[in-house]
Formats: C-alpha cells, structure tokens, sequence
C-alpha cells in the first residue's frame, strides 16, 4: 500500500471512529429544549446544585406562552428569544415547573425592575458542558456563564457607560416568591428566595439561600420592592410603575417581589463578573461554598475545571464508529443523565433534613436530591449501578436517610420535601435492583423496615399507598372516581411488591417472600377477557361500562389511567411476562397484539410505562427479532441532533437512559431483574469502564461486526469467546464477561 493511501485511509478511520474529539466535544445541550423535552443549555458541574441557565421563558410577546410563567416547567426554551436574566437553581426535563430563581441580570442605563422593560432579545447562543454564551441585542452585552458544584460564575462585556447588575429575586417559575435580601456592600448582596411548590404542591416550601459577590465595586447600588399600590414618601429615589427604589439601601429587605441593583462605570467591552454560591441551609453556607469553590474571578479556569469533569464522567464509557450525529445523540442522553439526581450537602457536609428545618450532616459521600423515581427506577438507577455505582449507592444511602428522617421512603423527593407527584412506591425497586446488582453497602435493614411500613399500614396512615385498603382487601384497586388512576396506583404497587418479594428472599425472608410475590400477581384481577387486556373494575368487581382503551391518548384524563390510556400499561407487568402472556391466550396473540401497538401509533416513546414495550418481543423464542428492528427504528424517529431531538419530556434522564442502553445493545427490562434483553448495538465498539471495587473486571468491551447497512439485525453473538445463544444476559455475567461481540446484517423481516 502507497504511504499516502494508507495516510488517507487512517485519517477516515480517525474521523469515522471519533478518536480524534473527547466525549466532552460531542455534547449539545440544546437537544431537548424544544418539544417538551424541558432540558436547557445552561451551565452546570456534573450532577451539581448549581446550574446558571438563560432565563426567557417569560416577559415579552416573542416568547410562547408568555402570559403565565406557570405554562412552563423549565426556565429556557429555544424557540423563545426574550432574556431576562441566568437563573442559579433550576431542573432539568421534569414535566412540572419550580425553581429557576435568584436571577442575574445585565443591563445599561436606568435601573428598571419590570423585567418585561428589563429584558432582552437574545442571539448567538454557545453551550458545551459548563458553559454558555449569549448576545443580548437590546444593550449590545455578551453574556458567558460557567459553574462549579454549589457555585455560579457569570461574566458579562459591557459597552461603555453606566452599566448594570440585576439581582432579580421575584421572578421564578412558579408562585411562591417570599424573599430577603441585604446589600453587604459595594460588592456583595446576600438573601434568600422560597422555593418548593413543585406540581403546584402546598407546604412543602423551603428557602435557597445565595451570597453575590461582584468583580469591582459598584459606583452606585439600591434595592428595589414591587408594591400593591403606589403612595408617595420623601425617602423614594424614584417611583417607575408598581416598583419602589431604595438608593443606597444597606439594611434587610423582604418581600415577595424584591430584587437589588448594582451600577458600574464600564469601558468599552470591560468584563464584569458575578459569583454566586448556593446553599439550603444557610448564608454563612452558601458564603463558605463560595469561598471554598471559587477562590477568585477565574471565568476560565472554572470552565476548563468544570469541562474536565464532564469529560471524565462521559469518558466511562467510550464509543466509536456511528455517525457524527449519533455520537452526539448519546453523549448528550449520558450528560443528561448526569444532572439529577444531583448533590444536596454543601462543603462542609451539612444538608436540610427530609420534611424539616433540622440540619444535618453527612459523613461520607454526598447526599442526593431530585428524585424523579416514578421515571428514573426503570432504567436510570440499574445503569448508574453499572457506570456509576458509588454514586448509586450514596443515592440509596440518601433514600434510606430520608426514610429515617421523615419516617417515609420518598415518592418525587426535591431538595428534602415530598412532592407526592406521580404513582406508586418507586423507592423500592430502586433499592432493590441497587442491591441485587451487588451494591450492598447500605442500611439494609432500616430499607426492609421501610418497604414493609409503605406495604402494610393502612391507607389512612400511609403516605405512599393511600388507597392500601383496598389494594389489600380487593387485590385490585376499585375505580371509585371517574379519573382517580386506581389502575395505574395498583400496577405500580404489584411492580414495587414483586421487588419487595425478591428483596426478603435474598434476606431469608421466606414468609414474606412468598406474600408479596402473591400479591404482585393479583393484577390478573384486572385482566379482562373481552378486551384482552387490563380493564378498570369497580368496587362490586365489574369491569368499568363503556371502556375505551384509547382513550387519553395525548395525556387527556383516561378513567382509571395516569398520563396514557390503557394501551400504555396493557403490558405493564415487567415482572411477569410470561403470566400476562398466558392470560392473553399464548405467545402468537401476546406477540399481535404488541405489534398493534407500534402498527396502530398506540405506543408513546415519551410515556415510562410503555418504555420497555420493544424489548416485549424477545420474551417470545423466534420473535427477538422484532425487539431488533423496533428499537432501531424508534432510535431513528425520536432521537436526533436537533432542539427536538428527545420524543418529549425527559423526566430526569429516564427518555435519556433509554437510548444510551439502546444504543449501547442492552436494556433492563424489570427492575429488580437484573437480566438485560439483547438488541443490535448502533455502534461498532463500545467500552465501559467498570469500577473494580464493586465489579471483577476494569472494563466491558461492545464490538459490532457488521455486514450491512442498517445492521439492526443479530445473527450471531459470541460472550467471553463462546457462542452465546441467548438475547438475554444476567448482571452478573455482563459484568465479567470482558467482551461482548454482535454480529450483524440487515432486518429485512415484516
């Protein structure tokens, strides 16, 4: 071969490979911050309490939906233009709206604290991992942002001129808004803003607390409260609408709508910077987390810092071979991954107790906030067990604290308050699956005592199965009102049995064993032979009269159904396939009707309970196939390197993690099952870098050899150098299994 043939040709394999970028470079943010997919650009440090995220979901014409700020559950959406400021504490891809407050906001000329007159049209957008850029056209500044764990770092060019620093404290996504302020000094403002009615939920609210420090004195500063009505007094600098201004302010502020300014005399494109550290237990906190993760204003320092982590917990594993495009789709799921759950402590360990105002500490590892469970136990926490499993296991160490601390395993926990959104008791397969994956290092028996408090007490005294009476006196749950979701409580509540069932096996259990695991199989109760599928029944044990099972579809209110109709829970029994497939009359009717639901557009690639569905198909021996060409075509439809590029709202990760598995060649289909259902990697080599204190070997080795073009089709499987005939794989034998190889060709089968 001539030399600069075989130059040219190693060069493709360079680019075809994707050797030549870091994991870090082939992250978009932006993907998922159109169509629901409620992520956002912003910066932030992996799993961090702090991300610093363009605010412009409210305030001006331009934007959609601009009336209310409670249409939105995120504080950025792309295809609105209008800034209003970076927000410091935010969520990423949950379906309800809280938090993105305490917001820094650049300005030039008169103070103005409406931020419909104080924002502007934004342009020029730049994010990676940490870092964000934008150009705000009304004041010619450019705004750049970066962040650390508990701290946010913004930098803004100002023109020359009278130049401003906004700290907004009344705006935020939803309608708690009780704040404090107290200007410090030249540079430095510190308060607290409420937060907490995520889902619109009551008592829950609890304060963030912030310090913000500035990167040059200010010449001149004051703070501002919107009142009710406007009545004049001496001491007002000036009156502008409902706002009142304070000049010169020193003292402490509350209110619900408050906010500070801070005026610079700037040169032409002179930076000035803002720090701002977070803490949920106090100033003195948010102050020493400033201190200890920011010791100066070095904007590109923490950036290069923040971005070096990125890359080394997207480098566990490494892929190569795909497009461009598809590489990027998949580091974006794993960053997405790697926001929530995220760390609560600050520095020095302290946190805010589950349901209290107590503060408490942790000694070893990081507590862990944003429990999404209802989403995230299906396939977020097994693959964080996988990758990640120190981290999985400080997560369940923190749900078992919880327990302790509240007397209750959480159901949606966000920054130490039960939200109680979304069904069931998902705290338990998590728990359980972390656990028979081998990641045992936790408080065992207090999460027993936990899993039998939720499963046994009555409904008047249980915070997590309300409906418990009748769950155990039925078997089912009876639908006593027209849309009480009876249904979609009681299948989670057989899933979360099923996995209590495994757990007191696994402990010597026997007796509770052997009831719960009879309990998780009373959903047949609800099997009805007319439909062929799970019904509704009521109290006297008929079945619900008329019963549509589309109905629901698009997240319209179903009788008995949350968020789907019948056809997204018809196969909702990952624990026990093969008993559903019997009911529905054997393996060729359990397989029809599955195909229907992808045939007849009856499957919701944005609804958890249907997520598993594709991979249904391989339970059935000869049929595998279908699980193959499913899963790549749902790849192909719903996932892209575009603003839209997530089938909708990302719940935490749980849309993420289904197409990293997906992509990667396996997924786990039950959770508290450790087997993994087999499908046709995308990629022509994947390596895992497993962690050797938990698993006994360093790394888990993916090779695809394909023969065609769409290669979505297994054909022949070797595992530790042996034919494997199977398209199921346990845990335990992934782990040491070293590598994996798929061959593959074309699916060409209807």
């Amino acid at each position: 071969m001539k030399r600069h043939t075989f130059i040219a040709l190693f060069l493709s394999f360079i680019s075809l490979t994707g050797w030549s970028q870091r994991p870090v470079d082939y992250v978009n943010p932006f993907i998922g911050t159109t169509n629901y997919g409620a992520t956002n650009p912003g910066a932030i440090a992996p799993q961090g309490m702090v991300s610093v995220v363009p605010f412009n979901v409210t305030g001006s014409s331009l934007n959609k939906f601009d009336k209310d700020t409670q249409w939105w559950s995120t504080p950025y959406s792309h295809e609105n233009k209008f800034f209003t400021g970076f927000s410091h504490v935010n969520l990423s891809g949950v379906g309800c709206p809280e938090l993105g407050v305490i917001l820094a906001m650049p300005t030039t000329g008169t103070i103005n604290a409406d931020p419909k007159q104080y924002g502007s049209v934004h342009s020029g957008e730049v994010a990676h991992p940490g870092y964000y850029k934008t150009v705000l056209e009304k004041y010619g500044i450019i705004a750049e942002a970066t962040a650390t764990q508990r701290s946010g770092l913004s930098r803004f060019y100002f023109p020359q001129g009278k130049s401003n620093i906004l700290i907004d404290l009344g705006v935020g996504l939803t309608n708690e808004s009780g704040a404090m302020l107290r200007i410090i000094n030249s540079q430095e403002v510190e308060g607290y803003r409420m937060t907490g009615t995520f889902c619109y939920s009551t008592g829950s609210e609890r304060p963030v607390y912030f310090v913000a420090r500035f990167s040059k004195p200010a010449i001149d500063f004051g703070a501002w409260k919107k009142m009710p009505q406007m009545k004049a007094e001496k001491d007002w600098s000036n009156t502008s609408g409902q706002f009142k201004y304070y000049k010169g302010f020193k003292q402490e502020m509350t209110g619900d709508s408050i906010g500070a300014w801070f005026t610079f005399d700037t040169k032409t494109n002179e930076p000035v910077m803002v720090r701002v550290g977070i803490s949920y237990v106090s100033i003195q906190n948010a102050r020493l987390n400033l201190q200890t993760e920011q010791k100066d204003y070095d904007f590109e320092a923490i950036q290069k810092t923040t971005e070096a982590a990125w890359n080394n917990k997207l480098s566990k594993v490494l892929v190569e071979g795909g497009t461009p495009d598809q590489r990027t789709v998949f580091y974006t799921a794993l960053y997405h991954m790697l926001i929530h759950p995220n760390v609560l402590n600050d520095v020095n360990g302290q946190y805010p107790a589950m349901e209290t105002y107590e503060t408490k500490q942790v000694e070893n590892g990081d507590r862990y906030t944003v429990f999404s469970l209802w989403d995230t136990y299906r396939n977020l926490h097994p693959f964080m067990s996988l990758v990640y499993p120190e981290a999985q296991l400080n997560m369940v160490r923190s749900l078992v604290d919880m327990y302790k601390e509240s007397g209750w395993l959480p159901k949606w926990e966000l920054n130490s308050r039960e939200t109680y959104v979304m069904e069931g008791d998902p705290a338990i397969p998590v728990i359980v699956d972390t656990y028979k994956r081998g990641l045992k290092d936790f408080d065992v028996q207090s999460a027993y005592d936990a899993m039998i408090k939720s499963t046994t007490l009555p409904g008047k005294e249980n915070r997590l199965r309300p409906d418990n009476d009748d769950y155990l006196k039925f078997g089912y749950i009876p639908l006593r009102e027209q849309f009480d979701k009876s249904v979609s409580h009681a299948l989670e509540y057989y899933v979360a049995d099923w996995n209590l069932s495994q757990f007191a096996k696994a402990l010597g259990k026997e007796k509770d064993a052997e009831r719960y695991l009879a309990q998780s199989l009373r959903y047949k109760g609800y099997f009805d032979k007319e439909f062929n599928m799970i019904r509704p029944r009521m109290a006297d044990g008929k079945f619900l009269t008329p019963f549509n099972p589309r109905q629901g579809e698009n997240f319209q209110p179903c009788p008995g159904f949350h968020e789907g109709s019948a056809w997204q829970y018809a196969f909702y029994v990952p624990h026990d396939i093969p008993g559903l497939m019997m009911l529905m009359g054997g393996a060729k009717p359990f397989v029809s009707t599955l195909q229907k639901v992808f045939d007849e557009n009856l499957f919701d690639m944005a609804n958890e309970p249907d997520i598993n569905y594709p991979y249904l198909f391989t339970a059935v021996k000869g049929q595998e196939w279908r699980t193959q060409k499913t899963v790549r075509a749902l790849i192909d439809k719903y996932y892209k390197n575009a603003p839209d590029g997530i089938p909708g709202n990302d719940d935490c990760g749980t849309l993420s993690a289904w197409v990293v598995y997906s992509m990667m060649g396996f997924y786990p289909v039950c959770p508290g099952n450790t087997d993994y259902t087999l499908t046709a990697p995308v990629f022509d080599r994947i390596t895992i870098t497993l962690d050797k204190n938990y698993y006994p070997t360093d790394k888990l080795v993916i090779v695809a050899d394909k023969m065609g073009k769409k290669n979505d089709l297994i054909y022949k499987m070797v595992v530790e150098g042996k034919p494997y005939r199977k398209y199921v794989i346990s845990h335990k034998d992934l782990v040491k299994a070293g590598t994996i190889q798929f061959f593959l060709k074309d699916n060409d089968r209807k």
